[in-house]
């Protein structure tokens, strides 16, 4: 949703990217504004210039940690996900079955 809202400059346009209401979109980020006690994303109210959202300084923090903590959770995890590769019934060829799960 963050990365969205920060390509997109809009926090309707990121909700419908994911398939998401925009209730459901703001409901989830008022819920990380609340777990992080500072809002992570910013907007301005709409008018002739158009409004519009951004990612605040934490709301860029929160995504570059995150994306970190994914990269070193694939690289620990590789040779699990490979061991149980080949184990699945039917598995297709080495790194694209679970792995694929493991990113959505």
């Amino acid at each position: 949703m963050l990365e969205l809202v920060a390509e997109t400059g809009s926090i309707r346009k990121a909700a419908a990217g994911m398939k998401m209401s925009y209730r459901k979109a703001w409901l989830l980020l008022k819920a990380l504004k609340e777990t992080f006690g500072q809002p992570l994303v910013e907007t301005t109210t709409g008018g002739k210039s158009g409004g519009g959202a951004r990612l605040t300084r934490l709301g860029r923090f929160v995504v570059a940690r995150y994306r970190a903590l994914e990269g070193a959770a694939r690289r620990a995890g590789g040779p699990a996900v490979d061991a149980l590769n080949g184990r699945v019934r039917g598995a297709t060829p080495r790194k694209t079955r679970l792995r694929r799960r493991i990113r959505a």
